[in-house]
């Protein structure tokens, strides 16, 4: 990896954007990031104030020029914080800069599509039960928070099955390729865990969660 490398910053609202909130942990990550590097350069840094979902970002375009023309890492705190979209992250592995992320800094370029489609499974996941519960509250009559909130959660837990469920697809190629090196569950698991590989349901990767995982092959 090149030793010169270009910061990308994304906070989601105006606000966050003055005030620094989640701004000031993400320079300080790519601080550490730098910092254990030696001989690592800082070309220039780029704030956003934008949201994951949309593709039309000027900074991002700007620190995507700087980095192809210096030939320099893309570097950002976390995943997240470059897209949360699958289609945007292949997009960007093939035709852009190389990107590191501070919170994986080995990540495989498997190992990036996989995080990214867990992070874009749980947007649309907390989409899914954001509209099922004002679709059961209009249908009702009743406002947010009512507590005769049943059928919401039935159609939020629902929307969490199914999330899992994505989220178990996405992670599947990963788990099968380790385990077909010959690694027991358990090694399978720990080696999940050392790239930071979220689980379906959240939580920590054991031997049941892998077989749970390949069994849906």
């Amino acid at each position: 990896m090149t030793t010169a490398f270009v910061a990308y910053y994304r906070v989601s609202t105006d606000r966050q954007g003055r005030s620094g909130l989640g701004l000031d942990a993400q320079r300080e990550a790519v601080a550490r990031f730098l910092a254990a590097r030696p001989g690592a350069a800082l070309l220039g840094e780029f704030t956003e104030v934008e949201s994951g979902r949309r593709a039309d970002r000027p900074q991002l375009a700007a620190a995507l020029a700087l980095a192809r023309r210096r030939k320099a890492t893309l570097v950002i705190a976390k995943l997240d914080r470059l897209a949360r979209s699958v289609a945007f992250i292949a997009g960007l592995m093939e035709g852009g800069a190389p990107f590191v992320a501070c919170d994986n800094p080995h990540a495989t370029p498997l190992t990036i599509h996989i995080l990214a489609a867990v992070a874009q499974h749980e947007r649309e996941a907390i989409s899914a039960r954001t509209k099922a519960a004002l679709a059961v509250a209009k249908a009702r009559g009743t406002r947010l928070g009512n507590p005769d909130a049943g059928p919401a959660r039935a159609l939020a837990a629902a929307a969490n099955r199914a999330g899992a469920a994505r989220r178990a697809e996405a992670v599947r190629p990963l788990a099968e390729r380790l385990a077909g090196q010959g690694l027991s569950l358990r090694a399978v698991a720990r080696e999940l865990e050392e790239r930071r590989v979220p689980t379906p349901r959240g939580g920590r990767w054991h031997a049941a969660s892998v077989r749970a995982v390949l069994a849906r092959a």
